[in-house]
């Protein structure tokens, strides 16, 4: 009998393949069907799984540059930046973080030059927001 728990396996076929049908992910976490349904709802539920998506390969998208902005937000102000922050468009994903920088958002915008706009004219024009560092995604290795 396997260590990993049934909810480890439907996660990780979820995490491989977003767009895995209940029957693949039932085939590859060796469970059934219904199972299958009940643990995603309650993951779903629960707020374990936030969303699906595609994952994109930014050196092959030509209508689009991809940053993963390190941001500085002063600490009295850090609800209200953050809200702000997730209220933009062009903020694809928003973390908390503890490395260099509190905050790492992912950035699109049509161009380089349009990026370095919008950090520039929207992120550093938040109230709280101190500082944003750029790091310009080239291309997915994994």
């Amino acid at each position: 009998m396997s260590t990993v728990s049934t909810e480890e396996r439907i996660l990780s076929v979820l995490e491989e393949d977003a767009q895995a049908s209940c029957a693949e992910i039932a085939d590859r976490a060796d469970v059934s069907k219904p199972t299958v349904r009940k643990y995603i709802d309650r993951l779903e539920e629960k707020g374990v799984i936030v969303g699906y998506s595609a994952e994109i390969d930014p050196k092959k998208l030509s209508s689009q540059s991809i940053a993963m902005v390190g941001m500085d937000v002063d600490s009295g102000q850090y609800v209200g930046a953050t809200r702000k922050l997730k209220e933009l468009n062009e903020i694809q994903a928003l973390y908390t973080s503890s490395g260099d920088h509190m905050l790492m958002a992912e950035v699109r915008a049509g161009d380089g030059d349009e990026l370095g706009d919008v950090i520039s004219e929207k992120l550093l024009a938040i109230d709280g927001v101190t500082a944003a560092h750029p790091s310009f995604l080239q291309e997915r290795l994994k």
